[in-house]
């Protein structure tokens, strides 16, 4: 049965090892789904062949191009050069992932702030939104922001999971909000902080293979259960399933410049 509302997954590794025995499989259930474009962040150099090969075989699947917070360390640079070699070459949809992690480990924090204004320089000149991890660090990638207001920077805090403060704060900032599998977690902290949100501002995203929404949660998550967090939208912003579609499939059309499929 094939769905007749549409979804657009702004996040999810789909490239990852972790697909590579069924990838052709999850991406058909994802578009018996509704799904009808898959975002990939890159990681960082060793990450970028195998997402362009998913990109070319699957077209459905859409790549970025940045480095990920976590893979920020005293060779950074040389991580970044690779990434401003391939925004010379070929077009993507964001910068990203990239942002701040403080979560594992804070030994590379001034890097990681470096790492970040540089990608967000390259995001205005290159006309292109960020996807922003921020992990145990939301203030902090605030205020890196801070000095690009009214430069017309956008982007999307990918997985968010911050306070009803911190939300508003980002949305006025000109910045989306990416929701995923969190939202159904019993104590994901959502439930208090999406109700009532400015919805021009929501994409929906997976993460997959990572942070499965209930009832999947611990397991291998994928682009297919986008429905299954739409459910718990629907309830925590209490609105009609049909119109959640309509409005977050244009939202992810809108900042990642995406033509209608």
């Amino acid at each position: 049965m094939i769905s007749l509302m549409r979804w657009i997954d702004t996040h999810a590794h789909i490239f990852s090892k972790q697909f590579h025995d069924d990838r052709a499989e999850v991406i058909e259930r994802a578009l018996s789904m509704g799904v009808e474009k898959i975002a990939m962040p890159n990681i960082d150099h060793t990450s970028i062949d195998s997402m362009l090969e998913t990109e070319l075989r699957y077209p459905v699947c859409t790549p970025m191009i940045g480095l990920h917070p976590c893979h920020v360390d005293r060779n950074f640079e040389k991580e970044l050069y690779e990434v401003e070699a391939w925004l010379n070459r070929r077009s993507f949809v964001a910068i990203g992932e990239m942002g701040t992690d403080l979560f594992h480990d804070k030994t590379f924090w001034p890097q990681q702030q470096e790492a970040f204004r540089i990608q967000a320089d390259w995001a205005l000149k290159f006309q292109l939104p960020l996807v922003i991890h921020c992990r145990a660090s939301i203030d902090e990638t605030i205020t890196l922001l801070e000095p690009y207001a009214g430069t017309g920077l956008t982007g999307i805090f990918h997985c968010f999971s911050g306070t009803k403060e911190q939300l508003d704060k980002i949305i006025a900032m000109g910045f989306y909000i990416g929701v995923g599998g969190v939202a159904t977690f019993k104590n994901g902290g959502l439930d208090t902080v999406l109700p009532g949100m400015d919805i021009s501002r929501l994409v929906l995203e997976t993460d997959c293979p990572y942070l499965a929404p209930v009832p999947h949660r611990g397991k291998r998550n994928e682009p297919a259960y986008l429905d299954l967090i739409a459910d718990r939208l629907v309830h925590l912003l209490s609105m009609d399933k049909e119109e959640l579609s309509g409005i977050t499939t244009e939202n992810a059309r809108r900042i990642l410049k995406l033509t209608n499929s």
